[in-house]
């Protein structure tokens, strides 16, 4: 099976709400929620995509690097490449009923776990959704960080324990998901995290804590001094509020804040290994990438997930190797051109 394969399969199965475009760039589904579309307008998701593809790379082939290593420590852990699969909740809404939010979690934990990444899951309305994530990541060895959303301070750190009785290298909580009035419509709102709760939560456990959802300077020092191991720039696929700045373009100013202090996750509109080379080079420290994902579960199961980190990290290989970087740590901002 080729990559290819996993998308003309999944457009059998993903529903009618994805096009399973050929470019996930946010045009074809703008406003579609349920579904994968971004938020009214669809103008942050749309942002998202095409202000990572205004960012050229310099090639040049003068130098003495043969061979190439993308791996990179994070958790305490070495991986393959610095790309992580995001969370993602409620898919028989928002794509088909072929998978559960617990079948969809299984194959995309086992298929990054199988390609030597990791995936982050979500959250759910029903304490069955998290609890059957939570076991998919223990039965990959721990392999996985479950992502909590904002809800209130008893109920997250209840989470954080299923979390740790799991093995999990780590937890995370989704901030962004403040304005996801989906969850409030199926009677369970969510809200925004004040400063002492999130010192609260990520003080109760030991896990390596990452905050989701940050978008500005000040957020990115906030979650820093709250004591989170790591941020993810993110507005949510820009399906939380319309009309955000794209993360990409936000990213410089957030390094700048706290770099050093905090390891800086990004994500939204990065589709291949050349988008990952250019977050890195800009400052990130790794990708989220979530939407493809889908597309490769549909399509493949944990195999379409195996096939589509490949395809990452021979994108990335050949980004790193016309451009004359030997490890992950040589790309750096003098590799890449704002357009």
């Amino acid at each position: 099976m080729t990559y290819q394969d996993v998308m003309d399969r999944a457009k059998d199965k993903i529903g009618l709400n994805c096009k399973v475009c050929k470019e996930c760039n946010g045009i074809a589904c703008k406003g579609r929620i349920p579904g994968p579309g971004g938020k009214g307008t669809g103008v942050g998701f749309i942002r998202n995509y095409k202000d990572v593809k205004s960012i050229a790379l310099h090639m040049n082939t003068i130098h003495d690097v043969e061979s190439v290593d993308t791996k990179f420590e994070f958790f305490g852990k070495t991986f393959a490449l610095p790309v992580f699969a995001g969370p993602i909740g409620a898919v028989q809404l928002h794509y088909s009923s072929v998978y559960s939010d617990l079948t969809y979690s299984e194959a995309v934990v086992k298929g990054c776990a199988t390609a030597g990444v990791i995936a982050f899951t979500g959250d759910g309305v029903q304490d069955e959704v998290f609890i059957g994530t939570a076991e998919a990541i223990k039965n990959q060895r721990g392999i996985g960080v479950p992502t909590i959303k904002p809800w209130k301070k008893d109920e997250v750190i209840k989470k954080i324990r299923i979390a740790e009785s799991a093995g999990a290298v780590a937890v995370a909580m989704d901030i962004d998901a403040a304005g996801l009035a989906i969850l409030a419509a199926q009677g369970k709102p969510v809200a925004p995290m004040p400063m002492k709760v999130l010192r609260e939560v990520i003080g109760s456990t030991k896990l390596p804590f990452v905050v989701k959802g940050i978008m500005t300077a000040e957020g990115a020092k906030s979650a820093a001094e709250a004591g989170a191991y790591a941020i993810i720039v993110s507005n949510h696929g820009g399906r939380v509020l319309d009309e955000t700045p794209s993360t990409i373009s936000q990213l410089p100013e957030i390094v700048k804040a706290v770099k050093g202090k905090t390891k800086i996750i990004i994500d939204g509109g990065f589709r291949s290994g050349l988008d990952i080379f250019k977050a890195l080079a800009l400052g990130a420290d790794a990708v989220m990438i979530a939407r493809p994902f889908v597309t490769a579960v549909y399509g493949g199961d944990s195999e379409g997930v195996e096939l589509l980190v490949q395809q990452y990290k021979k994108e990335l290989e050949e980004a790193m190797l016309m451009t004359g970087c030997r490890t992950v740590t040589d790309i750096d901002a003098s590799k890449v051109k704002m357009l």
